[in-house]
């Protein structure tokens, strides 16, 4: 209980100086004349002014509070490691059984995992954000101290004590053993762009830490999208590079691994990996118009309107046997360099498309058996045809005819039809979701001729009149084909009847020819979102079944897969480790990392009290080991409360500060001149100085 006395004046101050002045002159002048009982008077003149200012007494009512206690739970993946679990639920036990009975403390446990909460950042341990989070709205003067239990690997350390927002010790209780050994990989550096077929370098260094680290030799492999490219034996502390290539656009992932020591106390970090995104340079396309008609420009226009297409055309204007007169130089702006396109630089060109070409003595039959060969070893084509095709000189009776998909039967039909997907168009990654295939009729343009074929050995994704094939795909050897078999498409680049899709399609079909992966019709991928990993299946067949997640650490955990749309099926997982996730689906295999490439988390996994000293002992904390050796019960000291500077750490046991801080519970107020009190006063005072005035 306090008592302490108030002024809670009736007036302003300002009013209550402007009556005390004149109060105090006639004072003074009253003690200088020395009139008869001037004591008497001023003493009632001082209880009249008093009376005014309503002089308080207050009595209050206080309870101490109690000082706050942070308990900050080291969670990171780090502290799965050999005996850290177990260590940290026995200490984090013991010391809510110890603090739980202190009248003196109020504790307060936190969690700690990465810096941003999730699997996102950098994926470092945050222990000081954790330790200000659980004490934002705690007064400095009642924080009795922080308790961190954790393995000492921890990478958000104020530069001094002052940082922290408190004068209270910082105790550090460290899982693990002294002597852990862990050997690591790191990348140093790695490109994050690289062209496709150009040789690109990676740089990494093999670190070992602790009492078994040595200089010996180890083996390092280096794996590209799961596929083993290169393996070597290195030295730790030795940075070495090595040379690769990307074999495709998009994003390729690069695996450093080391080989693991049976003394490790874990592998989880023996692996790093880079993320490289693959550009590929322009698209090299070579364009063989038979005859100028009003598609050609569609494809020239389409063509010369991507950036990333480097497009060579040439346009048969007439037959060489057509002899009229005309001078040599004036037959072509260009001569057409047939040798050097179709023998000497065939390899050069990552696309060739003929527009309706037909044979006319242009190209040596031996030169369509060149182009046959290109396909098979890698090289693209498509067969863009019109009535040529099933006449005598069509390409089906060239060389090309071993990789062609459907052979003509010699019929030409025109009628008026609408361009249709069929089912496995719906389902392939090339027409599946063109703009307008959603209603039925699909919302584009009519076309008016197709050309008849026989059996079709590819994937028909498109149909004609009466279901006939339209858009055929299909692989010869190690490279791809398409055949389509109308020369109206040009209908949709017009605008005709609304239009349709002819750029989606098109761009679509020349990236499939080009082996893009996202275009596969049997592919996997994953990616992480959050904290999910989303793992897409494409498919052109029927459901494939679930998926086999093996996670950093090697578990293998089955993922059911559902449909999201025709030909994609989809499976999410909830994931709490950083790292490499491999997903399998019967043969398809594909990487997916979650979180940082190479978290800090990672970067150093023995424990360790030196990184904690330093802010330890700025606070007067301590810093000390749970256990000495592996299956050793953890030792936690005693808790012990101190005031003001008293230490606060000894041999067996941590101090934690009390408060000096209450909280007010009552308050009764007793004003001096107020009622009879203050009446009596007054009637005192004048009472007495009359009284000497009759004397």
């Amino acid at each position: 209980m306090n008592w302490s006395v108030h002024f809670s004046p009736f007036f302003t101050w300002q009013i209550i100086a402007a009556l005390a002045v004149p109060a105090v002159i006639l004072a003074l002048i009253l003690a200088f004349a020395g009139t008869r009982g001037w004591p008497l008077r001023i003493l009632a003149i001082a209880a009249l002014i008093l009376a005014l200012t309503n002089l308080v007494v207050l009595r209050e009512e206080r309870d101490p509070l109690k000082s706050v206690v942070a308990l900050v739970v080291d969670d990171s993946q780090s502290q799965t490691i050999g005996e850290r679990t177990r260590q940290t639920e026995e200490a984090v036990a013991a010391l809510k059984e110890r603090i739980g009975p202190l009248r003196e403390f109020e504790l307060r446990t936190v969690e700690a995992r990465s810096a941003d909460g999730n699997l996102s950042g950098d994926a470092s341990t945050a222990l000081f954000s954790a330790l200000q989070s659980a004490l934002h709205d705690v007064p400095p003067a009642r924080v009795a101290g922080a308790i961190m239990v954790t393995d000492g690997q921890v990478h958000d350390i104020p530069n001094n004590a002052k940082a922290l927002g408190f004068d209270a010790p910082v105790h550090a209780l460290v899982t693990g053993q002294p002597d852990e050994f862990d050997r690591r990989v790191e990348i140093v550096t790695a490109p994050r762009f690289g062209l496709v077929a150009d040789e690109q370098h990676l740089t990494y260094r093999v670190i070992e830490d602790g009492p078994a680290a040595s200089d010996q030799l180890v083996d390092v492999t280096l794996y590209l999208n799961g596929d083993l490219i290169h393996r070597e034996r290195a030295r730790p502390g030795e940075t070495r590079t090595v040379p690769f290539n990307l074999p495709r656009a998009g994003k390729s992932i690069l695996e450093v691994a080391v080989a693991h020591d049976p003394k490790e106390i874990t592998n989880v970090n023996n692996r790093a990996i880079a993320e490289v995104e693959g550009i590929r340079e322009n698209l090299r396309v070579l364009l063989v118009s038979g005859e100028p008609h009003a598609g050609e420009r569609t494809w020239r226009n389409l063509l010369k309107s991507d950036a990333s297409v480097d497009l060579v055309h040439f346009t048969i204007l007439r037959p060489p046997e057509k002899q009229d007169g005309t001078p040599i130089n004036e037959l072509s702006l260009i001569a057409f360099p047939t040798r050097e396109l179709f023998v000497d630089k065939i390899d050069d060109f990552d696309l060739i498309i003929f527009d309706r070409y037909q044979r006319r003595g242009v190209l040596p039959t031996l030169y369509f058996d060149y182009m046959a060969q290109y396909v098979e070893k890698g090289g693209a084509m498509l067969i863009a045809s019109g009535p040529e095709y099933a006449g005598p000189d069509s390409v089906a009776t060239t060389p090309l005819e071993s990789i062609l998909p459907a052979l003509p039967t010699g019929g030409v039909e025109e009628v008026p039809f609408r361009p249709m997907l069929s089912d496995l168009g719906r389902r392939h990654p090339v027409t599946r979701d063109l703009p307008g295939s959603e209603t039925n009729p699909p919302a584009w343009s009519q076309w008016f001729r197709s050309i008849d074929v026989g059996p079709v050995k590819g994937e028909t994704v498109m149909n004609g009149p009466d279901g006939k094939p339209l858009l055929v795909l299909d692989r010869a050897g190690e490279g791809r084909i398409a055949l389509l078999l109308s020369d109206q498409n040009w209908l949709w680049a017009r605008d005709f009847q609304g239009g349709g899709p002819h750029v989606a399609l098109f761009r679509r079909l020349a990236h499939w020819l080009m082996k893009e992966p996202e275009l596969e019709e049997e592919a996997l991928s994953a990616e992480a979102r959050g904290e999910e990993l989303v793992v897409t299946r494409q498919t052109i067949g029927d459901d494939p079944g679930e998926a086999t997640v093996i996670t950093p650490s090697g578990a293998a955990v089955p993922l059911a897969l559902e449909r999201s749309e025709p030909g994609r099926w989809e499976g999410r997982l909830k994931v709490s480790e950083l790292g490499l996730y491999q997903i399998g689906n019967g043969d398809l295999r594909t990487l997916a990392n979650v979180g940082p490439a190479n978290p800090q988390e990672f970067r150093g996994a023995v424990s360790t009290t030196e990184k904690l000293a330093p802010i330890v002992e700025a606070t007067r904390g301590s810093v000390r080991r749970l256990a000495s050796a592996e299956g050793e019960a953890v030792s936690v000291p005693r808790i012990v409360p101190v005031a003001g500077r008293a230490n606060t750490t000894g041999p067996g046991w941590i101090g934690l500060r009390t408060t000096d801080e209450t909280v007010l519970r009552g308050v009764d107020r007793t004003p001096l001149f107020a009622g009879f009190l203050g009446l009596a006063v007054l009637l005192l005072a004048f009472s007495a100085t009359w009284y000497r005035e009759g004397r």
